[in-house]
């Protein structure tokens, strides 16, 4: 493998499309060339978690060996939680250690919270006891909540200083914080007392107390959940919210990124939640864990699905006079679960932004009745008309007249439609008002209504009318 470039992003470039086809010699290459492995994770941490993600394990983990801690450090930030977990288990416990003490505190607990709890403390062990420290107090918290999101690495300044003492005090910090778009005011007791943008404080007179220039604090404790936290940070356009103990001292700051994600991992629960899979499963998650996560739902399913089945074996009397109502029942149950999923989806997604006032309930409700009436209508009318076409062109066969059966269907597929719809919304509204996730397997509930009334309606309206 022969490679000609001019910079390490060019390289990393070409190294991952490389390991899309042949994982094992882009990991010889770099095994060959260890200079520029190293210029590589140097210049361009991201790419090589990316050419990283793309092989083997056991490879992989001698290449992150074979870096200095501090760029070792900066590829398993770009690495998902998830997969680093898998990653690492290959890594020596030294150089993991290593790399770890130079990670973020916050970083490190991520990942070191995806281990297996065996391996967790050995882990820990290894690392310098300020690390160890930092990271167990981030571990006491939930992943979502704000102490399980926060940094500790924030620009906090006492309240007694000028604005010009501060930004003199800043100088120095320049290079222990990354992060300096707020300076938090505290007080003897490291009580949050006021916040004070970067910009403000650098075009204040230098002899201004902080305490004249500051302004009091929008702040969440540790354990406010992170869809709290979001909510806050888009309610009042903040870069990042300072988190305090029950007492108001300032433990750290929710950071805009980590809101972003915060946002992200929400929403992919809400989805896993709504099918019945566990919010917290990923595609690398135990085998025995995902099982138990989500055969619960599953069963569920099959005693819907029977009762389902019962419904159905009470009409077999219309099915056997008219055997071509078995091939249409599937028609009228698949256009509601579609209508119903559609509602589901964007009543989950209000619900998340918290843009649901219980007020604005009943106006809800009704406008997405009137979708379901309107898309029923326009489904019924083209449903309704192909039925009609494909029996009189015989691909259908009934002993029936051909107007009677389809309009049986356009009937059953107007009034599954807006059952649908209004189901969608309200299923999550009703778990809502019980206390429950809204999304938690809304779309098991969606399709048993559908498919209750897509079948069991559709022969209803069969036996009065046919």
């Amino acid at each position: 493998m022969r490679l000609r470039l001019r910079s390490p992003r060019q390289l990393a470039r070409s190294l991952l499309a490389a390991a899309r086809r042949d994982n094992t010699k882009v990991a010889d290459y770099l095994e060959s060339k260890p200079e520029q492995w190293e210029a590589l994770a140097e210049a361009a941490p991201g790419d090589a978690a990316d050419i990283l993600e793309q092989l083997e394990e056991e490879d992989a983990a001698g290449l992150l060996s074979d870096l200095d801690a501090p760029e070792a450090a900066e590829v398993l930030e770009e690495i998902a939680p998830e997969l680093a977990a898998e990653l690492i288990d290959e890594v020596p416990l030294d150089d993991l250690a290593a790399a770890l003490n130079e990670m973020p505190a916050e970083a490190a607990a991520d990942l070191i919270g995806e281990l297996d709890d065996e391996v967790v403390e050995d882990v820990l062990a290894a690392m310098d006891d300020s690390a160890e420290d930092d990271v167990r107090g981030l571990l006491i918290y939930p992943p979502d909540s704000a102490g399980g999101l926060m940094t500790t690495e924030i620009a906090s300044l006492p309240l007694g200083l000028t604005t010009g003492e501060a930004v003199e005090r800043l100088r120095q910090l320049n290079d222990e914080y990354e992060d300096l778009s707020y300076i938090y005011i505290v007080d003897d007791e490291r009580r949050l007392e006021g916040v004070l943008s970067f910009r403000d404080l650098v075009f204040k007179r230098p002899g201004s107390p902080l305490a004249e220039v500051m302004v009091p604090p929008i702040a969440v404790t540790a354990m406010t959940d992170r869809e709290e936290v979001a909510e806050i940070c888009q309610r009042y356009h903040l870069l990042g919210v300072p988190v305090t103990d029950r007492q108001g001292v300032l433990l750290g700051m929710v950071t805009n990124d980590a809101v972003i994600e915060a946002v992200q991992d929400e929403a992919t629960e809400d989805f896993a939640a709504a099918v019945g899979a566990g919010v917290e499963e990923t595609v690398y998650t135990d085998v025995g864990e995902s099982f138990r996560m989500r055969a619960p739902w599953l069963l569920l399913n099959l005693v819907l699905a029977l009762l389902i089945a019962w419904v159905i074996e009470r009409q077999t009397g219309i099915i056997s006079a008219e055997p071509v109502l078995a091939a249409l029942m599937p028609v009228i149950a698949l256009l509601g679960g579609n209508g119903g999923n559609q509602s589901l989806a964007v009543m989950i997604r209000s619900l998340a932004t918290d843009d649901v006032p219980s007020i604005q309930v009943p106006s809800i409700l009704g406008r997405q009745a009137g979708v379901g009436a309107l898309n029923g209508l326009v489904l019924a009318l083209v449903s309704g008309g192909l039925t009609l076409a494909l029996l009189e062109l015989g691909v259908f066969r009934s002993s029936s007249e051909p107007a009677a059966v389809a309009v049986v269907v356009g009937i059953a597929a107007l009034a599954n439609l807006v059952i649908a719809t209004v189901s969608g919304a309200g299923i999550p509204l009703v778990l809502r008002r019980l206390g429950l996730d809204p999304a938690l397997a809304a779309a098991i509930f969606v399709t048993l209504i559908t498919d209750l009334v897509g079948f069991g309606g559709f022969l209803l309206v069969a036996a009065a009318l046919l």
